[in-house]
């Protein structure tokens, strides 16, 4: 007799739910950013290297569009890391994209200021304005869509930040459709900005 309860064999418990990265073409930074990675190298002590990942990481992004496994392993080398321990900072943090995304990457903050005034119903005029879901890209590869958490300006919710760097606030749901059209039109000069970036 056992003490022991007998157990049932459940395959989801023994399947990994990690997802493989895209290994993308062969890897090099341009020369151009290669000396921007040297330059940023030279703040940091030697033994230290690895505190440039997240650098290192916008700079794969900024030249392929997205971090593949190919440009993953590229900084892992330069900077003396294992590849899984690039990828677990990579996988970490949302501003980095694993797979192919569009010129523009709107970004829905779904915290719950921008929650209460409204974000879900512009993620959803959104997504019918591009017919995509969230984590989608239109069939022209020109817009992804996403949801993200706080991205601090709380008093001008609800805040849809494009590409990691141009903000739209206090965007109303029957206004998305418009700034889609616009974005299409004007590009950059859609976005009403931060109201926090105060020029000197």
């Amino acid at each position: 007799m056992s003490f022991h309860p007998l157990m049932s064999y459940d395959e989801r418990l023994h399947k990994s739910e990690r997802q493989l990265v895209d290994e993308g073409p062969p890897f090099a930074f341009t020369p151009e950013r290669r000396a921007k990675l040297d330059d940023m190298l030279t703040k940091y002590p030697p033994e230290r290297r690895r505190s440039a990942v997240l650098a290192a990481l916008y700079l794969v992004q900024e030249q392929s569009g997205y971090l593949t496994a190919n440009g993953m392993r590229h900084v892992a080398e330069i900077l003396g890391m294992t590849p899984a321990e690039v990828e677990d900072v990579a996988s970490y943090y949302v501003m980095f994209y694993r797979e192919p995304v569009g010129k523009y990457v709107l970004q829905v903050c779904r915290t719950l200021s921008c929650a209460l005034m409204g974000a879900e119903r512009v993620t959803e005029a959104l997504s019918e304005k591009l017919g995509i879901g969230v984590g989608e890209t239109d069939p022209s590869g020109m817009f992804t869509l996403l949801q993200f958490e706080c991205l601090g300006a709380c008093d001008r919710a609800p805040v849809v930040m494009v590409n990691n760097e141009q903000w739209h606030e206090r965007l109303k749901p029957e206004d998305a459709g418009r700034l889609v059209d616009e974005i299409k039109a004007s590009g950059d000069r859609a976005f009403s900005g931060c109201h926090l970036r105060v020029e000197k």
